[in-house]
């Protein structure tokens, strides 16, 4: 198999997908920014969320400023590929998704917070695309760990996807299902724009405000 040969604007099949390997990714347990532990066993009072809507380095760096967030860390999901590289990702032969890990403190931000912050934070009406960065591992996607949060993030989506209309944007494309396993990414794409300041965001909204 050619490696990058593929539609990547299309998640491959199980039998054309890369096999990855059993072996998870090494990574540094601490983050980067704060010293608190990115991978568990987590304090007791933490909840997490899944956000995928763009390029992780910009879209971590977004989470890990916000008041009450424990830690974060990038990584992949909502593919087929057991324990990807980064490169395997780029050849969309993985059908993952560039994704953030947020831990957060519940009682100092909610999830409501955090999913105002994805929805204003890109435009989600892309498709398999955020700005200049096309492909399956661009995409929007929300993934959640509990019934409440699949209802907060639907009913967002809804009264959004109304806003973003009125503004003159097409239907909201973001995939919203349960949250799939989570693959750490590699430790140097960890906290990335905290270790290289100038590096690439592409993270850009559409100026439209989700809030009442």
């Amino acid at each position: 198999m050619i490696f990058g040969l593929n539609n990547k604007s299309q998640i491959p099949s199980i039998d054309a997908a890369l096999p990855g390997r059993q072996t998870p990714m090494p990574v540094d347990s601490r983050h980067f920014v704060n010293g608190n532990l990115i991978k568990p066993p987590f304090p007791e009072d933490i909840e997490q969320a899944l956000f995928g809507l763009g390029c992780f380095w910009g879209v971590e760096r977004k989470f890990w400023e916000l008041a009450g967030i424990y830690s974060t860390a990038v990584g992949y999901a909502g593919g087929i590929t057991p324990n990807p590289s980064y490169e395997e990702v780029c050849t969309g032969m993985t059908g993952h998704n560039e994704v953030v890990l947020v831990n957060y403190i519940p009682g100092e931000i909610s999830f409501k917070q955090l999913l105002a912050v994805f929805w204003e934070s890109h435009n989600p009406t892309q498709g398999m695309r955020q700005g200049n960065d096309a492909g399956t591992q661009y995409r929007s996607g929300i993934y959640v760990f509990n019934e409440e949060q699949k209802e907060i993030a639907l009913s967002m989506r809804d009264d959004y996807e109304i806003k973003l209309k009125e503004a003159g944007f097409s239907s909201i494309t973001t995939e919203i299902i349960d949250a799939p396993e989570f693959y750490y990414a590699e430790t140097y794409h960890q906290q990335y724009l905290a270790k290289n300041p100038a590096g690439y965001c592409g993270l850009g909204g559409t100026g439209v405000s989700c809030s009442s």
